[in-house]
């Protein structure tokens, strides 16, 4: 495992298990939403390709994203392992509840000094209705992914509940 995709719905803790990974195996973490967001008011940045394409040409690194869409072969065709955190809505909605409601609280900067907002919950784009409306749609894909013939090399570690992925984080030196 030298270059990891950690992937799985939004609220499912891809950032998290992507740090805690790359700390035990030494690997540079890299946070999709930080390079996707490249300034206030969610600026989209525009160099996104070339600086995945820079990052992933590295020897070794961890990434917490199934990518975007004009990404997203890239990621996968440099790849060497997928982490895929399966998590039922169930598991995933009130982590990204909790996370979006403390975020709103204490205005925390996040990607690109943006913030969560109370008006922002009212939206489609929030990360709670995100992650309800795409739950399906990105279990899919990855599912599509993890069986493209493009992608065989892959080796992938699946988990359908976090104490699956506690156990084989604590296998990880």
């Amino acid at each position: 495992m030298e270059r990891i995709l950690v992937v799985g719905a939004t609220g499912a803790g891809k950032s998290t298990l992507a740090r805690a990974v790359g700390e035990r195996l030494g690997l540079p973490y890299y946070e999709m939403d930080a390079l996707y967001f490249a300034g206030p008011d969610w600026t989209v940045n525009e160099g996104l390709a070339d600086d995945v394409l820079r990052l992933t040409s590295e020897p070794r690194w961890i990434i917490d994203s199934i990518g975007s869409p004009e990404v997203r072969d890239l990621l996968w065709g440099k790849a060497d392992t997928v982490v895929w955190l399966d998590y039922a809505r169930g598991v995933i909605m009130p982590r990204v509840l909790r996370r979006s409601l403390r975020r709103t609280v204490t205005r925390e900067s996040i990607f690109g000094g943006n913030r969560e907002t109370w008006a922002g919950w009212l939206s489609r784009e929030h990360p709670a209705w995100w992650a309800w409306s795409q739950h399906a749609g990105r279990r899919s894909e990855i599912e599509r992914r993890t069986t493209d013939p493009r992608f065989a090399p892959l080796v992938t570690h699946r988990f359908a509940r976090p104490d699956e992925t506690a156990a084989w984080l604590a296998t990880l030196r």
